[in-house]
């Protein structure tokens, strides 16, 4: 686990691609408001050009935050290289059927962030020879986020992952303030939410709720 002061991959917002842009942004900005660490921008619908408003949206919102307070929030581009490089991310978030992370890496250079997601456990054996900076194990709990789902890894199951991966875990899947404890304790290094704050009535608190429940494990 991630011992220093700064984890980046504490509290790691994915967004929800059903969101309109203004919605968006109001969830991104009271979220970031309300402590999250990271901000993943996902978007499943194939329009590239979307795409690229809602993270060059998000990204200003994100600088605005690191101008304000001095706090640096990392913009992950969920499956497109091309929209991160387009953007000028902070990094991918690439899952098993999207570009391999050996050219990811070749395009995006070094200083940027890969994570990778983990659903296997062959997966998780094999990517320890990989360029990457962090996994994402999906899914620790049932979820209606993901619904082609291969594990359910469970609390168990990251503890078992946490002794032999290489790298940061981010721990993905039905996590919320019941649980969140649990799986930090477990051996995650972070916690990746999309509903708990995206469709919380109120972004800002539901993730100033979470980071407390962070702070204090």
């Amino acid at each position: 686990m991630i011992t220093s002061n700064h984890n980046p991959y504490l509290l790691y917002l994915v967004t929800d691609d059903q969101q309109s842009l203004p919605t968006l942004e109001h969830v991104v900005r009271e979220a970031v408001a309300g402590g999250v660490t990271m901000v993943q921008i996902r978007e499943k619908h194939g329009d590239v050009r979307a795409f690229i408003k809602r993270a060059q949206t998000i990204k200003a919102i994100l600088q605005h935050a690191y101008t304000a307070t001095g706090r640096y929030i990392p913009l992950i581009i969920n499956d497109r290289v091309d929209v991160a490089l387009a953007v000028n991310a902070d990094g991918v978030h690439l899952g098993q059927t999207d570009m391999p992370v050996v050219i990811a890496r070749q395009l995006l250079g070094k200083d940027k962030l890969i994570g990778l997601s983990i659903e296997t456990e062959q997966q998780l054996a094999d990517c320890a020879s990989l360029p990457i900076d962090y996994i994402g194990l999906s899914a620790i709990f049932v979820t209606a986020t993901k619904t082609n789902l291969v594990t359910h890894w469970g609390l168990a199951g990251l503890q078992r992952a946490a002794a032999i991966c290489p790298f940061p875990i981010v721990a993905i899947g039905g996590i919320n303030h019941t649980n969140l404890t649990d799986v930090i304790a477990a051996g995650a290094d972070g916690i990746a939410i999309v509903s708990a704050i995206s469709h919380a009535d109120d972004p800002r608190q539901a993730a100033m709720t979470i980071r407390s429940l962070l702070n204090n494990n």
